[in-house]
């Protein structure tokens, strides 16, 4: 019965997160967002549906950091959410972050008890979710700056907060794996990492950071000319 608790709780709050992003980003979409693809159209469910695709498919190729534990590791899955969510507005970047943890599962499973896929979309919605938003506000290359340089920050700055206070120990808690080894696997890298507070700071931090700064650069890159032929 604990272990059915401890995994409905789990369950819920991953319903509750997914729920009140779909719910912020209708808001934005509402009120303050313009110049995007509304959701009664063949196109917006064919280019959602290509860009979620795409993304289940690079979240597959995870690269590992030298400066973190090995149950941390970078995916540009996130690149073609923001596609999603530039083209067809904060919407669709949820809907497509959500549907490629999903493609992942199917094709791979989970090897953290679903910890870390839940912390994939949850952090990567913390960068699509604000990028897209600033991104329909002021549609201009400036405009794409400023919304890739929030989104990266706000990833980092969710990202950590969220694995110092939940993600982490839920992890220990789900996995069966005691905090003093997580931190340990840490220590293993970086000898300067000794508490919850140093992992976060030298490992989560610059990986959010680093996966925020790469993302942003191919999405700067490349996004106008994946937009033009899609709606060419």
């Amino acid at each position: 019965m604990q272990i059915l608790k401890e995994n409905l709780s789990f369950v819920l709050t991953v319903a509750a997160i997914f729920a009140g992003l779909a719910i912020l980003a209708r808001l934005a979409e509402k009120t303050i967002c313009k110049n995007f693809m509304r959701p009664r159209n063949a196109k917006y469910i064919a280019v959602c549906a290509m860009c979620s695709a795409l993304a289940g498919i690079l979240m597959l190729l995870e690269i590992p950091v030298f400066f973190a534990p090995s149950f941390y590791k970078i995916d540009l899955s996130e690149l073609p959410v923001l596609f999603c969510g530039f083209c067809l507005g904060p919407v669709a970047g949820v809907i497509s972050e959500f549907i490629k943890v999903v493609i992942k599962l199917l094709l791979k499973g989970t090897s953290t008890a679903f910890v870390g896929d839940f912390a994939n979309f949850a952090v990567g919605c913390a960068l699509v979710l604000p990028a897209s938003i600033i991104y329909h506000v002021k549609k201009t290359k400036k405009g794409a700056v400023i919304a890739l340089i929030a989104g990266t920050l706000c990833m980092t700055v969710f990202g950590s907060a969220f694995n110092a206070f939940y993600l982490l120990p839920k992890f220990s808690q789900l996995f069966g794996m005691p905090m003093e080894a997580i931190i340990g696997m840490g220590s293993a890298v970086n000898s300067s990492i000794r508490s919850v507070g140093t992992l976060v700071l030298f490992a989560v931090v610059p990986l959010n950071l680093l996966k925020g700064a790469v993302v942003s650069l191919l999405t700067f890159a490349l996004y106008k000319r994946v937009s033009r032929a899609i709606f060419r």
